[in-house]
């Protein structure tokens, strides 16, 4: 199973010009469309005198959840490099937010597509590209008594300890990497009085 994925670990920028048409890119790491929503209209408002911005991204890791928005430029010609240029990255949880302002001689088509590529290149090009686990959550009740068997567990698997509340009934959430998942459930599971939650 592929439990790891490639995002970016700050916002990065990048500038391009073509023919006195400025291409300002900016790749911004983000996990949720509320995210987007937020980043765009930030853009929007601080580029509010730029002819277009344009963006793609990619969230989750499977890389399934994506769009590209043209604004207003001939379909295809931004969002779509914009997007071409995550995907050859190989990357995810990640928008990329492309402001257009223009210079007064039109690209053409061709000239769009280049120009829009060139600038996210430029921007991931800066980028510091990280590598991420996909984790999985455990949480689980279980009685004092059975606490010491419960940390020893914790203990040799190394899961990162989300909370945990011990009293005569202890709590403990656990977070771990996808392909340890079974392996910390099944130890987890022999303990007595041990009973997983939803």
């Amino acid at each position: 199973m592929d439990d790891t994925y490639k995002t970016i670990s700050k916002q990065a920028e990048g500038t391009y010009t073509e023919k006195r048409s400025k291409f300002l890119a900016f790749a911004i790491p983000v996990r949720t469309h509320d995210e987007i929503k937020e980043q765009l209209k930030f853009y929007e408002k601080k580029y509010y005198d730029a002819r277009h911005v344009c963006y793609a991204y990619m969230l989750g890791h499977e890389r399934n959840d994506f769009r590209a928005n043209d604004n207003g430029e001939p379909s295809g010609t931004a969002g779509r490099p914009i997007l071409g240029q995550i995907n050859s990255f190989g990357l995810t949880d990640i928008l990329i937010v492309v402001v257009r302002y223009f210079g007064g001689i039109k690209l053409g088509t061709s000239g769009l597509i280049v120009a829009y590529k060139a600038a996210a290149q430029e921007a991931l090009s800066s980028a510091v590209i990280i590598e991420k686990t996909v984790d999985a959550d455990i949480s689980c009740n279980f009685e004092y008594p059975f606490l010491n068997d419960v940390m020893r567990i914790v203990k040799e698997e190394s899961p990162e300890i989300i909370s945990q509340d011990f009293d005569n009934d202890c709590r403990m959430t656990l977070r771990i990497r996808k392909s340890q998942y079974d392996v910390l459930y099944n130890r987890l599971s022999k303990v007595e009085t041990l009973h997983f939650k939803d």
